[in-house]
């Protein structure tokens, strides 16, 4: 199979779809890779180092599109780069259909086979292609937020570990997750005072195991996210439900009684945000403030530690991405279960429910079951 890996071209997205290791695999196991010149130039990764590992190199990402039969990206397509898509041809990467129509109506317009990585399974029910980003931004949501609690950033001027004599700055964790886990767990290490909100009792048991009872750990109810938020420095929106927009679960009212100078950071800003006020931002211009309370709503965080990031993408979704090099698209498709939970769109199908339960009534969609749609 011919496999392209065109440069990302959302603001301030550096990372690759394909590492130069990653495309010495591809190239083991009999097949061809053309990467678009520069691709991962800015976090290392050299069109001589694609060579070497066994790509040739496009000089635009039309060439990539145009020849390769399967496209292996991070973030959702642009647009421009929807339009360049066609039937047959397969699309591996970040969708994060259920708040974009725009991109969902121009991925059906194409015709091609659309995996998203962020709703592929595995057999504990986990998301094992979205775990690696999940880890990264939960990591980064408490370096950012602690960075934009700095007065002259325009926060409340309040440092999240304190000091002998002066108490440490309150985080809340809203989900229990991999993003709420890792946050957390970046927040207990800088000292700060931290509170999980999550609604299943057993995951609130392994988190209290998990940190051997030095973090709080809260059923979240509407009362608690009233109680929590109003006290909290720093709040960190971990909750996801896999390929739907995510819950609001912090209203307008709740914003508005923090302290002025809070920080909330929106984690699940890809999937619309849980958030009333949250809006998508970029790294160029990451924060906004409403009434007092900073606002951090980047839609790529991960993107902002790209090389890291890619080389930890690049280990979940290698096997994948094999799998559909290797035995076509169609048929790894109905091999594996867990991949074909990834399926959004299939030849103008849309095969994913929970895309069609967020945009089918906008939209006029109907739900077509994935091995259905292949069938």
């Amino acid at each position: 199979m011919l496999v392209g890996v065109p440069k990302e071209i959302k603001n301030h997205e550096y990372r690759v779809g394909l590492t130069p290791a990653a495309v010495k695999e591809f190239a083991a196991h009999g097949h061809n890779i053309v990467v678009e010149t520069q691709a991962g130039a800015a976090i290392g990764f050299s069109d001589d180092d694609y060579i070497a590992a066994g790509a040739t190199i496009a000089s635009t990402a039309q060439q990539v599109f145009a020849e390769a039969e399967m496209i292996v990206k991070v973030k959702e397509p642009q647009p421009n780069e929807c339009k360049m898509l066609r039937k047959g041809q397969t699309l591996y990467t970040y969708l994060h259909l259920a708040p974009d129509p725009v991109q969902t109506e121009l991925l059906i317009a194409s015709g091609a086979t659309c995996i998203a990585y962020e709703t592929v399974t595995d057999d504990r029910n986990g998301l094992p292609l979205l775990a690696p980003m999940s880890e990264v931004a939960g990591r980064m949501s408490v370096q950012a937020g602690a960075h934009y609690l700095e007065k002259a950033n325009g926060g409340s001027g309040t440092l999240l570990g304190g000091v002998p004599g002066v108490a440490p700055g309150k985080v809340l964790v809203i989900g229990g997750g991999v993003v709420g886990t890792n946050a957390a767990k970046m927040a207990l290490g800088l000292g700060a005072d931290v509170t999980i909100l999550d609604r299943s009792l057993p995951r609130l048991r392994q988190l209290d195991d998990i940190f051997n009872g030095q973090v709080k750990t809260v059923f979240s109810t509407v009362d608690a996210i009233e109680q929590y938020s109003a006290e909290a420095d720093l709040v960190v929106g971990a909750v996801l439900i896999p390929g739907a927009t995510a819950p609001k679960l912090l209203n307008a009212a709740h914003i508005k009684a923090m302290k002025p100078g809070a920080v909330v950071v929106d984690v699940a800003i890809d999937q619309g945000g849980c958030f009333e006020t949250s809006k998508a931002t970029t790294h160029q211009d990451p924060v906004y403030v409403v009434d007092d309370v900073v606002h951090y709503c980047v839609a790529n965080m991960p993107g902002g530690v790209a090389r890291t990031s890619t080389i930890a993408l690049n280990n979940a979704t290698l096997p994948f991405g094999l799998a559909l090099a290797n035995k076509g698209a169609k048929q790894a498709l109905l091999d594996d279960k867990h991949l074909l939970n990834g399926l959004n769109v299939h030849e103008g199908k849309v095969t994913y429910k929970a895309v069609v339960d967020a945009l089918g009534e906008s939209l006029g969609l109907t739900y077509t079951p994935a091995e259905e749609a292949l069938k």
